[in-house]
């Protein structure tokens, strides 16, 4: 699935794009901005996943995380999250970072209502965060 995005055959909603990693929103935000960060080679968990991958993830997720606190988003923090395998709730077997803007008090539950949540107005949330990134 997330190689079908990366190639361009799947439709995603995209804020970052360079050689190496791509960003789009996630199609089940646990909050507005909620946004992965998937490197374009292909690897399945952390286990086939070199460190120097992970590590570009982490500094993508970090400007991320940045611009949802510097933009309209008004973020207080972020969870950054690698779900690792199925005990781990991974649901796709591409390796992709979680960046979840919180909020003081949001009061936020993962998994509850993960099959239905949907962000009212993605292309909003993308100009948003697609604008505080380039300022970054």
């Amino acid at each position: 699935m997330f190689c079908d995005i990366v190639v361009g055959e799947a439709p995603a909603v995209r804020i970052h794009e360079d050689d190496d990693y791509l960003a789009v929103l996630d199609i089940r935000p646990i909050v507005r901005g909620h946004t992965l960060v998937i490197p374009k080679q292909h690897h399945t968990d952390l286990t086939d996943t070199p460190a120097e991958t992970v590590a570009g993830m982490t500094i993508l997720g970090q400007r991320i995380a940045q611009a949802a606190r510097a933009s309209g988003l008004h973020a207080d923090g972020n969870n950054i999250v690698i779900n690792d395998g199925r005990a781990a709730f991974q649901t796709v077997f591409h390796i992709h970072l979680h960046v979840a803007p919180r909020h003081d008090g949001d009061k936020l539950s993962f998994a509850k209502g993960l099959v239905v949540r949907r962000d009212p107005d993605r292309e909003e949330t993308a100009r948003i965060l697609r604008e505080a990134l380039a300022r970054l």
